[in-house]
C-alpha cells in the first residue's frame, strides 16, 4: 500500500515498550496482556467473520437472515459484543462490489473483523476510497475490479457498522464450512481484497 503507515517492526517495538512500561508501573500484569492477546486471537476477529461468511455460503436460510439482520444472525453463532451492536452485511454479486470505510474516524465491526488495520484509520484511505474507489483498490491493494462491476462505498458510523459478504468462489461445491472459512480474508470482508484462490 502507498499509505505512510509504520512497519510491523516499528509497531511491535512501540507495543513492547508500552507493555513494558505498563507492567513496570503496576498498571497491568503479563497475565493480563496474555489474556488480551488471547481474546483478539481466539474470541473476536476475522476468523469469526470468516465463520459467518462460510455459514452464509453453505446455508441459504442463514444467508437471508444475515442480510436481513446481521447482528441477530451473528448472535445465532454466539458472536456479539462491543462495536457489533448494529451491523449490516452487504452482499457482493457479479455486478456490484462493496467496500467499507469510516470517513469520520474508524468505526468498524470488531466482533467479526477484530481490530481495524492501521491503514483503515489513515486519512488518505478514508478520503480517497470515497472519491476514487476503483483506483484505490487497484493501486493500494492490487485488487482489480472489472469495469463492468459497480463499486459501492459504505460509510460506517457509531450507529451502523458495515461489512461485506464476498462472493463464494467457484469450485467449492460440497466443501465443509471449515474449508470455506479458510478462504475468507479480513480484507475480503472490508471489500479491499479477494477471498483466497481455490487450489486447482
Amino acid at each position: 500500500m502507498s499509505f505512510q503507515t509504520p512497519s510491523q517492526e516499528e509497531i511491535a517495538a512501540r507495543v513492547k515498550a508500552l507493555e513494558s512500561m505498563l507492567i513496570e508501573k503496576g498498571v497491568m500484569t503479563t497475565s493480563m496482556v496474555d489474556r488480551i492477546v488471547d481474546i483478539y486471537e481466539n474470541e473476536v476477529g476475522p476468523q469469526l467473520g470468516a465463520k459467518v461468511v462460510a455459514k452464509a455460503w453453505a446455508d441459504p436460510d442463514f444467508k437471508q437472515r444475515l442480510l436481513t439482520d446481521a447482528t441477530g444472525a451473528c448472535k445465532e453463532l454466539g458472536i456479539s459484543g462491543l462495536q457489533g451492536e448494529d451491523m449490516v452485511v452487504l452482499e457482493d454479486t457479479g455486478t456490484v462490489h462493496h467496500a467499507i470505510v469510516c470517513t469520520l474516524c474508524s468505526c468498524y465491526p470488531w466482533p467479526v473483523l477484530g481490530l481495524p488495520p492501521n491503514w483503515y484509520k489513515e486519512p488518505q484511505y478514508r478520503a480517497r476510497i470515497v472519491r476514487e474507489p476503483r483506483k484505490v483498490l487497484a493501486e493500494d491493494f492490487g485488487y482489480e475490479i472489472p469495469r463492468t462491476t459497480e463499486i459501492q462505498i459504505w460509510d460506517s458510523s457509531s450507529e451502523m457498522r458495515y461489512w461485506v459478504l464476498p462472493q463464494r468462489p467457484s469450485g467449492t461445491d460440497g466443501w465443509s464450512e471449515d474449508q470455506l472459512a479458510a478462504l475468507v480474508t479480513r480484507d475480503s470482508m472490508i471489500g479491499v481484497g479477494p477471498v483466497k484462490e481455490v487450489a486447482a
